[in-house]
């Protein structure tokens, strides 16, 4: 066989093969990218990813959900349902739209810039963390928190809106100067422990 024609041929077999590998890396990410996990049994951590979006996320999470430390700037297509904790702390979050509706475990949504609760779950097993944003009201809140409710460092005027019972509660340090006294937070809700 002539040289030529072999060394053509070997350059042709060569790019037939690369373009092959080529089609079959589009098709594999292709399939990657449309793939949809659903349900996760334990935890799901997507934290620390410089992510913009939670497009993707599972709908229901059987542990702890962490999309914390990200540039998440709202909470579109978080899980629907989180038998654990939920923490989308250390983001941009100017809204809680698209937070699970409950949460069994406690939701951690402390340093953000969020100006409103708007989109917070309704009922919280555990403790409810929203301190160090830029809140003025606690309208929103949820109705139910079984554990703690942190609401320092913000920028508060009134304590209307925070759940009717709760464990302990705090919302000292008010960036504005603003200070609530013990009977404040008394009048508008039922402390069991410390305020």
């Amino acid at each position: 066989m002539n040289f030529s024609i072999m060394k053509n041929l070997k350059q042709i077999i060569k790019e037939e093969y690369k373009k092959i590998l080529q089609e079959q890396t589009l098709a594999r990410t292709a399939y990657i990218k449309t793939l949809k996990i659903r349900k996760v049994h334990g935890n799901f951590n997507c934290s620390e990813n410089k992510l913009t979006s939670l497009k993707g996320a599972p709908s229901l999470v059987g542990g702890d959900f962490y999309c914390n430390l990200n540039k998440l700037t709202l909470l579109t297509y978080a899980p629907l349902e989180v038998v654990g904790k939920f923490y989308c702390q250390f983001n941009n979050l100017t809204s809680l739209e698209g937070a699970p509706s409950s949460v069994d475990g406690s939701f951690y949504c402390n340093n953000n810039k969020l100006t409103s609760l708007e989109g917070a779950p309704t009922s919280v097993g555990g403790h409810f963390v929203c301190y160090n944003n830029k809140l003025t009201s606690l309208e929103d809140a949820p109705s139910s928190v079984g554990g703690d409710f942190n609401c320092s460092f913000n920028n508060l005027t009134s304590l209307k809106g925070i759940p009717s019972s709760l464990s302990d509660f705090n919302c000292s340090y008010q960036k504005n100067g603003v200070k609530f006294t013990e009977e404040d937070v008394r009048e508008v809700s039922n402390v069991k422990g410390q305020i």
